[in-house]
């Protein structure tokens, strides 16, 4: 029988398995090199050093968001609204799951990401331009009132404004009673702050909820 080839990817998912029954300060590229049934020198031609590894195994454990969230950026899922509503339950969505499904890997990442400060500010940089997108579109399309040179300004707020529902350090919380509550009035003021309207009376609608008013 050939032997299955060693790849970048092998070795990722490798890492995992022993950061999951290790932890991430007993975990080593020895450990990983057992697993794959080769040497740590092969291990080390495809990562060069253990942080490099490190930092690409946090780097794939976070691209796994980016991409579940991609489909709320492009025009064909809807108005932007709409988008931007399912963006952000997405993510909350997301990081509960990974946080109660997996705990004992949850919080090695949250280690690792520590760790490794700038692939956590890219992940950061790339969710916040998929904020962008949905903002930039709803404005194209007269949803939502942000002036052009601000949609990444405010793209980035939303994100702040959410961080008790994606930042791990709020993990103990996502699962108490009322946080769902607490996430719907907080993703509902958002929506409701972008597509203000001053119409007669001061009243102000949100998209959709017209319909609801006596």
């Amino acid at each position: 029988m050939t032997p299955e080839v060693l790849t970048p990817e092998r070795i990722l998912r490798a890492t995992e398995d022993v950061l999951r029954r290790h932890g991430p300060a007993k975990a080593t590229v020895v450990d990983v090199a057992r697993v794959l049934g080769v040497s740590h020198g092969s291990v080390y031609r495809h990562f060069r050093t253990k942080a490099a590894l490190r930092e690409a195994v946090t780097e794939r454990w976070l691209d796994r968001t980016v991409v579940e969230l991609a489909q709320y950026t492009v025009r064909q899922a809807g108005p932007a609204p709409v988008r931007l509503e399912g963006w952000l339950t997405a993510l909350f969505t997301a990081k509960r799951h990974k946080a109660g499904g997996d705990p004992e890997l949850f919080a090695t990442y949250n280690v690792l990401a520590g760790e490794s400060s700038s692939v956590v500010e890219r992940h950061v940089e790339v969710l916040t331009e998929q904020l962008t997108r949905i903002i930039a579109d709803g404005c194209q399309d007269g949803e939502f009132t942000v002036g052009e040179a601000e949609h990444a300004t405010v793209a980035r707020a939303v994100f702040d404004a959410t961080d008790r529902f994606h930042d791990p350090v709020y993990a103990a919380e996502w699962n108490s009673p009322g946080i769902e509550d607490a996430f719907v009035a907080v993703r509902n003021l958002l929506l409701r702050g972008l597509a203000a309207r001053a119409v007669s009376g001061g009243d102000v609608t949100a998209p959709g909820e017209a319909g609801e008013q006596d």
